[in-house]
């Protein structure tokens, strides 16, 4: 139950960044995830208004350690299945027949939000996949979260607190990009790095009948029997005239002794 931990808070939903297959989008909504019976149990809530003003409710336990259980709702599903694979991933199937009917993946993302995956079946047997972003919810919010909700009054601890976590998350983000980005860079660097690699296992393996030059540019070329040649004639000097199978790349000779293909 510990890796639960990360899920265990109120949720505000982002309607904007949802996306629907199926079912009315929602106005507002809100997802709270809490451990009860001693910690051993996780219990699931969920409200939303649609833009008709209707509210809707549902609430159910679920223990995630990967076997079936007998659903409380029988009037929705026979059996659920639940279990935290790791700190950020926590799936609920909902079977019935022993097929899963409904799945419920829900991901912590990077910038501390969470998305709900939910895939299932149309009444007509159609596949939906709904897609839902939320965002834990700050206790300082001057009006009710739900349905039935009291009026809950920012106090000045809280709106301190409020604007820091505010600040936090702004920076984490900007930190998480700038890695983001030094990341792909690199990425792109090592791809680099294993094509000039790869290029130069082939230059070095082919038949060279001089002495390359640093910072010079070289022509490889496939002979008729499958072997390799570099040659300091380009394919455009060889014209139709090419004795060779092929060509395969135009390279210079780094300082490094490495080949780029230029």
């Amino acid at each position: 139950m510990v890796q639960a931990y990360n899920f265990l808070a109120s949720w505000q939903l982002f309607p904007e960044k949802c996306s629907y297959e199926f079912g009315e989008t929602p106005k507002s909504g809100n997802c709270k995830i809490e451990s009860v019976k001693n910690g051993t149990v996780l219990a699931l809530s969920i409200n939303w208004v649609t833009h008709l003003n209707e509210a809707f409710y549902t609430s159910y336990n679920f223990l995630p350690d990967g076997a079936m259980h007998d659903f409380e709702k029988t009037e929705i599903a026979q059996k659920i299945r639940s279990e935290i694979p790791n700190s950020s991933t926590m799936v609920i199937e909902l079977i019935t027949n022993g097929q899963v009917k409904f799945t419920a993946t829900h991901e912590i993302l990077p910038n501390g939000f969470m998305r709900i995956t939910q895939e299932g079946f149309t009444p007509e047997y159609k596949r939906f996949k709904n897609v839902e972003i939320y965002h834990k919810q700050m206790s300082v919010l001057p009006y009710a979260s739900s349905i039935g909700g009291v009026v809950i009054k920012p106090t000045k601890e809280g709106v301190i607190r409020h604007q820091a976590l505010q600040a936090m998350e702004e920076q984490t983000n900007m930190q998480l990009d700038q890695i983001k980005q030094q990341i792909e860079l690199l990425a792109r660097q090592a791809q680099e790095i294993v094509k000039r690699k790869e290029l130069s296992l082939m230059i070095y393996e082919a038949k060279l009948n001089f002495r390359p030059v640093i910072g010079q540019v070289y022509h490889l070329f496939q002979r008729h029997d499958d072997t390799y040649l570099l040659s300091m004639i380009s394919p455009q000097e060889w014209g139709d005239s090419s004795p060779f199978k092929q060509f395969v790349a135009s390279a210079k000779l780094l300082a490094d002794h490495t080949w780029m293909e230029v």
